[in-house]
């Protein structure tokens, strides 16, 4: 049967993701019972009552414990920090800050990513906001594309300055219902960002931690092209996110989508499905002309053993829509393109 002493050593396995060290090590680990019919219960302590990592931890504490011998199931309970405990942690720390849960009230953190750009990414995140705000939920669009950012002008915002509240939070810019941040309302209107990565890493940890996103039921992050830093940033800082991903049917597409699908499985991203974008185009007469081929998005979810969430299709008016920053599913919802993003 397995011991107090076993369990606590398969939980150093198990990493703080914004403190960076083992729960165990942070003295997080407040109780652990082992019944004999192989059932253990542990209760980790968090730093905030509404952490927002706390799935990671639900699922990181519960595969550790299980792959012991003997462990038949896991049960993981949670409480919070008290002052005294608190203080003791940030000593551990050298006095550094303790995560004060910026994201508590998010409920969902999805990642829209495709590998590539010119797929359409953007302009879905975009219309799968508005679709969902459309639905009566409360919505938050993170543009974490620093370098292409074009959510701002997707939603007519332009590069107006957010303001501050008392509390030294960053208050997002709100349009149609959507809660929305971006690097582009920091910098003159369509100024090119040339920063390397240590400097994105800390725009985009403010952008999630020093923004009062209040209760959201998702927040939607627009990726950049690729696979490097601001990605990975973000795996770091939200290790319970969805990450979806945006192709369209043609293999050279298709091929470069997969490459982030190893992205987000090597930093353990879940991934939620894949969005084939730009599938036809149907001219005004009802002839359908499949430009980028068909059936990649399909090809690809089965390869990943994930759902195909849908096909978008090509539609004149998604264009003017994004230009006149007012999203596609709000002025014209019978569009067909509109009925693919909320049915997805």
């Amino acid at each position: 049967m397995t011991n107090r002493d076993e369990i606590l050593k398969a939980l150093e396995a198990v990493i703080d993701p914004e403190l960076h060290r083992s729960i165990v090590e942070l003295d997080m680990v407040r109780s652990i019972d082992v019944s004999g019919n192989g059932v253990v219960d542990v209760t980790v302590s968090l730093t905030t009552p509404g952490c927002p990592i706390k799935g990671h931890f639900q699922t990181a504490v519960a595969q550790a414990i299980t792959a012991l011998d003997g462990v038949s199931h896991v049960n993981v309970y949670f409480d919070v920090l008290s002052d005294e405990q608190k203080t003791a942690l940030q000593q551990k720390l050298g006095g550094a800050s303790l995560p004060d849960g910026s994201l508590a009230l998010v409920s969902n953190v999805l990642c829209i990513g495709s590998g590539k750009g010119g797929v359409g990414k953007s302009t879905l995140t975009a219309n799968l906001a508005a679709a969902l705000t459309g639905e009566g939920k409360s919505v938050g669009v993170l543009d974490a594309d620093v370098w292409g950012y074009s959510i701002p002008r997707m939603y007519g915002l332009g590069s107006t300055r957010p303001p501050v509240s008392a509390e030294r939070k960053i208050i997002p810019l709100s349009a149609h219902g959507v809660k929305v941040m971006s690097i582009g309302f920091f910098v003159e209107e369509d100024a090119a960002v040339v920063w390397r990565g240590p400097m994105l890493h800390k725009a985009l940890s403010q952008f999630l931690k020093d923004v009062d996103w209040g209760a959201l039921d998702y927040l939607l992050i627009d990726l950049p092209p690729g696979t490097g830093d601001v990605s990975m940033t973000l795996a770091q800082l939200l290790p319970q996110a969805q990450f979806l991903i945006v192709t369209t049917p043609q293999p050279t597409a298709q091929k470069v989508a997969r490459r982030a699908a190893q992205m987000a499985h090597k930093v353990s991203l879940e991934i939620g499905g894949v969005i084939e974008n730009m599938s036809s185009f149907t001219t005004p007469s009802g002839e359908r002309f499949t430009i980028f081929g068909e059936g990649g998005g399909k090809e690809l979810a089965d390869e990943l053993d994930v759902p195909l969430l849908g096909r978008v299709p090509l539609t004149m008016p998604l264009r003017e829509h994004a230009d006149s920053g007012v999203p596609l599913v709000i002025e014209e919802p019978d569009d067909r393109r509109s009925t693919t993003s909320r049915a997805g």
